[in-house]
């Protein structure tokens, strides 16, 4: 078989199938780690998903595709570091998955985290995934005040369905606007970058006291 038949052959696996066997997993695993360890821009990773989606799958299966695998994704790896630090609240010397909670959250955003745990219970866990920087400090108060397992997931379900559902919609926005996908992911890049970091920017900006 020469090197043009083999490419008319690759060119007739069809590419949606292709994408479903191989992006959605993939998408899966990088949001559930994103979730885990904040390196990875889930909520760019989300948008740019689903301006992909929106062009190249029948609409709107595709979008709604990714809106469930991004939420069911975001559970899971919430699920995840809850669990790991309730082990390290357990436990006498913690553990470094505690410690890393503890890092990445301010002491004021935790107390304002505390506040609005007492004053609203779980309803604040649907807000912490919407509000930039939020959800690391509502979960530490969570955790340091021993809610269980289960009545987290209950606040942090709907709180994964919000957060996918806006990402996504924001891709549809960047898809809707550009015939061409790249320009509409590199929109939904950079509104996600943006919206990530206002809050770092406004804490450079704040006169000192």
């Amino acid at each position: 078989m020469t090197w043009r038949e083999l490419a008319a052959a690759a060119g007739q696996v069809p590419p949606e199938s292709t994408q479903q066997a191989v992006g959605y997993p993939a998408l899966f695993l990088l949001v559930a780690l994103g979730a885990l360890v904040p390196v990875i821009p889930t909520g760019a990773l989300v948008g740019s998903a689903a301006v992909v989606a929106f062009h190249h799958q029948s609409p709107p299966y595709g979008v709604l595709l990714v809106f469930a695998v991004s939420a069911l994704a975001a559970f899971t790896g919430d699920m995840a570091l809850y669990w790991l630090g309730q082990r390290g609240v357990r436990s006498r010397g913690g553990s470094r998955w505690l410690e890393a909670l503890r890092g990445r959250a301010t002491p004021e955003r935790l107390e304002q985290a505390r506040v609005g745990l007492d004053e609203h219970g779980v309803l604040v866990l649907v807000l912490s995934r919407l509000v930039p920087a939020g959800r690391i400090p509502v979960m530490l108060a969570c955790l340091l005040a021993q809610m269980p397992l289960r009545r987290f997931a209950r606040g942090d379900a709907p709180a994964c369905l919000a957060w996918a559902a806006t990402y996504a919609l924001i891709g549809i926005l960047g898809g809707t606007l550009f015939a061409e996908p790249w320009k509409g992911v590199a929109l939904v890049v950079g509104l996600a970058l943006a919206i990530s970091a206002g809050p770092s920017l406004r804490r450079r900006l704040r006169p000192p006291p």
